[in-house]
This record gives C-alpha cells, sequence and structure tokens, in this order.
C-alpha cells in the first residue's frame, strides 16, 4: 500500500501511532454529527440551522464558521428550492382591505392568523394528480393551527379548515388574512368570519409578500419534503404532508424563538398570564435599501 501511494513505511508508522490532537478529535465528533443530522433531515439543513439544531439538541456551542467548514469538506448542504409557478388570476366575488399591511408581528396567540391553500402533485404511471393543502397559520408562533387535504380546491377545502381552526380555537378572533382566492372573496366564508367575529384582511392584487409566512411556509414544507421525493400514491403523499406537519409543529426548532419549536412557544404562551414576545428581528438589506432609496 505504501509503495502503492508513494509513501516510505516509516512516514507510514509515523502517522499511525502520532497522537491525534484535541481539535481534531472534536472535529470528527463533529463531522460524525453532521452526516447524522443531514440523513435524519432529509438534507435540508444548511450550515446556519446545522449548528443551532446540534447545539440545540447535543448542549454544545460550536460556532458557524467551524459547521460550515466541515460541510464543506463533506460535500454536504442545504437542498435548493424550485421557482414558483405562476398562477392564473380570478375574479373576486367581493374584497376586503388589508388590514393586515404586512405587520406580521403578534403579541399572543389568536391574534393574526394567514392562510392559503397550495398544490401538490403525485404521480401514476403517466397520469398526474393533483393534490391540495390549506392551511391557518398563526403569526405568533407560526404553528399550524389546522389543515385538510383534498382532490378538490373548492369552497368545501377551505371551510373545513376554518371549521377545524374553530373546533381547536372556539374563542379565537384573531385578524383572518388570505389572498383573494375566491373561496375568500364569497360571501359565504365572509358571513362566517362575521358569525366568528373575525376582521377579514387581503392580499393586494400581484402582492404575494402581503401573505408573506404562508409563501414562506409552503417553501419550507417543499424544500425539506415534497421536492425530496417522487410519489406515485396518494397515500404515500398525504402520509408524508400530515407527518411533515406535525414535524414542522412540534419537532423543528425556529431560532426566532430560541431553538423552540411552535407548538412549545404555543403552549408555554397559553399557559402564561403574559406571552412572551418574539419581536421579529429588522432585515438589513431592505433597511439599508430604504436608507438609500426611500425619502
Amino acid at each position: 500500500m505504501c509503495r502503492e501511494l508513494g509513501i516510505t513505511r516509516a512516514a507510514y508508522y509515523k502517522w499511525l501511532h502520532r497522537s491525534i490532537p484535541e481539535a481534531e478529535r472534536e472535529n470528527i465528533v463533529l463531522a460524525e454529527l453532521i452526516r447524522e443530522y443531514d440523513e435524519r433531515f432529509n438534507h435540508i439543513l444548511g450550515y446556519r440551522r446545522m449548528t443551532s439544531w446540534i447545539n440545540h439538541f447535543n448542549g454544545t456551542r460550536y460556532s458557524r464558521n467551524r459547521v460550515h467548514r466541515i460541510m464543506k469538506v463533506l460535500n454536504i448542504h442545504s437542498v435548493i428550492r424550485r421557482k414558483r409557478r405562476r398562477y392564473q388570476r380570478s375574479t373576486p366575488e367581493t374584497t376586503a382591505e388589508n388590514v393586515l399591511k404586512r405587520d406580521f408581528n403578534a403579541t399572543r396567540p389568536n391574534e393574526k392568523w394567514t392562510t392559503d391553500v397550495t398544490e401538490f402533485k403525485w404521480y401514476e404511471g403517466p397520469v398526474v394528480h393533483k393534490l391540495y393543502l390549506s392551511v391557518i397559520l398563526d403569526l405568533y408562533d407560526r404553528s399550524i393551527v389546522a389543515w385538510v387535504l383534498s382532490t378538490r380546491n373548492d369552497n368545501k377545502l377551505v371551510f373545513d379548515t376554518f371549521e377545524q381552526a374553530i373546533r381547536a380555537n372556539p374563542d379565537a378572533k384573531p385578524i383572518f388574512h388570505s389572498d383573494r382566492g375566491f373561496q375568500y372573496t364569497s360571501k359565504v366564508f365572509q358571513a362566517k368570519l362575521l358569525a366568528q367575529g373575525m376582521q377579514q384582511s387581503m392580499s393586494r392584487v400581484g402582492h404575494c409578500i402581503d401573505n408573506g409566512p404562508t409563501e414562506g411556509f409552503w417553501g419550507i414544507l417543499k424544500a425539506e419534503m415534497y421536492y425530496l421525493f417522487k410519489f406515485d400514491d396518494e397515500v404515500s403523499l398525504r402520509e408524508a404532508i400530515a407527518a411533515y406537519i406535525e414535524f414542522y409543529n412540534t419537532a423543528r426548532p425556529q431560532k426566532r424563538y430560541g431553538n423552540l419549536s411552535p407548538s412549545e412557544v404555543r403552549t408555554a404562551a397559553l399557559n402564561a398570564e403574559h406571552a412572551t414576545q418574539y419581536p421579529i428581528p429588522p432585515n438589513t438589506r431592505i433597511e439599508k435599501y430604504k436608507a438609500k432609496f426611500v425619502a
């Protein structure tokens, strides 16, 4: 072996019997953790979240630079999101003002809810089938308070999601924000909101960022689960979506909440006299842009 590799036997035995420095030992342990977490979470972790999750679950204090350096050596990186497709607009029956106005910070649970419907595909041979997911997201803890799957993107899908959320939170009277989809602009749905004492809010035309948190959840769900697999039956797709939402709500730490999961944040707030505040960190790039170009 030494002859084939072009090294002397003395050099090989010197390397074999050397004492491994403590820093190198730690790097070996850290590399094994990185490989383990990358496999366990289906390659969804970039170096920032990889650092947070390893430190959170193992009580360690590794730096981002160190984790990043080892991930590059191991050729481990997070999956890349695909571009969103453009959808055709529908003519609304009735609309509401944008009451939320991109104020995505909430001071307590059930203060502000956002909602939307997204599409998934599964393949049975050459035939493409579609499955639609409707969710309601609470802006305080970013938890999914209700979700429903259906093969039809119709009023019933949205109405069932809303009723599920009310059954779980009967006293909730949040600002209810959505886009201008036909389900949300229907007079029947607006009557449901009125009966519950909720104030309706809608995104402006062509401003998807007005519903940014829900759009962000779609990106997370599809990047960390859906795009990683090819589904060939409806049952496996339904099970995968259900499992991921359970994982997202109960086991996916978020840096903004001190590496707590949404359900942990929600439970603590509902059981406390005063809910802990988690202000949204300022976006430094946006602030720099405003300072330079906005009068």
